[in-house]
């Protein structure tokens, strides 16, 4: 291991790719301190922890908490990220799109300067969004959040808001060109992680205090590691089709005869839809907390809070569809069978076209039904630990089985669980990822990476 890292500062280009790439994540972070103007910092830091649960307090996570402390990157990545999500979807219905989609390099260059004007679109429309929500907002002392409230304050926060959301693309962009991963994925890394050391630092004062017992913390670890262990497993997961391609003789050579397989990862959909779930769910809670005076709004946010059966009910039945949802749109089983078909392979046993098309489908479906789960799974279980499980919300049963059930199920282990779901679901596969490319750098000029025996996939 340490001369693998010895390695990658001996090769001048690998040293300025990782240095590149360092440099221009310690610039995101400083854009996450420096504040807007106009916004009284400590009110929002209180409202942010008001609004835990929230779509507020799920932005906070993926920014870094630059949105708690009403910072120029407050909308972060997440602008960029939607724009995305939403020309995928539009590339499958818009005949247009689908078009530019299969013209190559350029088809993908006039794709990506559309999904640059949809992210300002966006932020324009979100940080629009912010101004005008902020400005009626107080905290339980009475400090108001915004003191100089007016169209001044608006106009100021959606431009501030604005470029600074369209420079930390432009960062993203950069890293993936001149630097080493993926300079999106890195920037989401890069903002979950920094709060790492506070959190261990917070949970060693609660020990020493006595919040928190040493076995509790004992428990945590050992389930930290337990779920980062089996998202490895599952994240390099696949199903191996075999494909054997037949035998063509082109004058004196004879091409193909060779025996392959086609890889089918068990979770395709990534993390996409772990987020798409996340926002569904989060939507409600948060539209009744803004307006939390209206009453049948407050009844809905009480049933799907945190820890409350209807609310892990719901998630995991939006993980599930997203799942197979975003893997129908990613992954077409007629175009894998057809171009099979046209360079002459064929699966043992199937025959070539429509039988081949189904016999991807069909294992394909089940795939995703287990990769759904995990998702699921990896999402709920630290919301668990955290919130518990509040069986009295159950109607009829509900106040029978909370009569006997122990308590750090229906109330948690009173412990933070800093990586969430989907968290530790994008931290693992980034650094995964990141891990990956170096080790092929390395690789490629002929030095041992750092796994001797085997080598790392990526999330993709």
């Amino acid at each position: 291991m340490i001369d693998s890292f010895r390695n990658i500062f001996t090769i001048p280009d690998l040293r300025k790719r990782i240095l590149f790439t360092f440099a221009l994540l310690a610039v995101y972070r400083v854009g996450c301190i420096i504040p807007t103007p106009g916004v009284d910092p400590r009110a929002l830091l209180e409202i942010i922890g008001q609004l835990q649960g929230s779509m507020l307090g799920f932005l906070n996570t993926f920014t870094g908490g630059s949105l708690g402390r009403a910072a120029v990157f407050a909308l972060g990545i997440m602008p960029y990220i939607t724009s995305s999500i939403i020309l995928q979807l539009l590339t499958v219905v818009w005949p247009y799109l689908e078009k530019l989609s299969k013209e190559g390099e350029l088809g993908r260059r006039k794709i990506t300067q559309y999904t640059r004007y949809g992210t300002l679109v966006v932020s324009i429309i979100q940080s629009s969004a912010i101004a005008a929500t902020v400005e009626g907002y107080t905290t339980d002392g009475g400090l108001p959040l915004v003191p100089n409230p007016g169209w001044g304050f608006r106009v100021i926060t959606v431009l501030t808001l604005t470029t600074g959301c369209a420079f930390v693309m432009w960062l993203g962009e950069q890293i993936s060109e001149r630097g080493i991963g993926n300079g999106i994925s890195l920037i989401i890394f890069a903002g979950i992680v920094v709060g790492l050391p506070g959190a261990i630092a917070n949970l060693v004062n609660m020990m020493r205090s006595g919040e928190l017992h040493p076995a509790a913390v004992a428990i945590l670890v050992a389930f930290m590691f337990a779920v980062t262990a089996f998202i490895v497993f599952m994240e390099r997961s696949q199903r191996r089709i075999p494909v054997q391609y037949a035998k063509r003789v082109v004058g004196r050579r004879v091409y193909g005869g060779q025996n392959t397989y086609l890889p089918l990862r068990v979770n395709t959909g990534g993390v996409i839809p772990v987020i798409f779930a996340s926002s569904v769910v989060i939507v409600p809670t948060t539209i009744a907390q803004i307006f939390r005076n209206f009453g049948p709004l407050q009844a809905l946010s009480d049933l799907l809070g945190q820890g409350q059966p209807l609310h892990y009910l719901l998630y995991i039945v939006a993980i599930v569809f997203f799942s197979y949802f975003y893997v129908s749109i990613i992954f077409n089983p007629q175009d894998t069978a057809e171009n099979m078909r046209k360079y002459g392979g064929f699966i043992p046993g199937i025959r070539s076209g429509r039988r081949t098309a189904e016999y991807i489908d069909k294992i394909l479906t089940r795939l995703t039904l287990i990769g759904s789960l995990y998702l699921a799974g990896v999402a709920v279980l630290p919301e668990i630990m955290m919130s518990g499980f509040k069986v009295d919300g159950i109607p009829k049963i509900g106040p029978a089985l909370d009569s006997f059930m122990p308590p750090f199920i229906t109330n948690g282990l009173g412990i933070t669980f800093f990586f969430g779901g989907t968290s530790l679901l994008i931290v693992v596969g980034v650094a995964m990822d990141f891990v990956n490319q170096v080790e092929s750098q390395l690789v490629m000029r002929n030095y041992d990476g750092f796994l001797k025996k085997g080598r790392v996939r990526g999330r993709r």
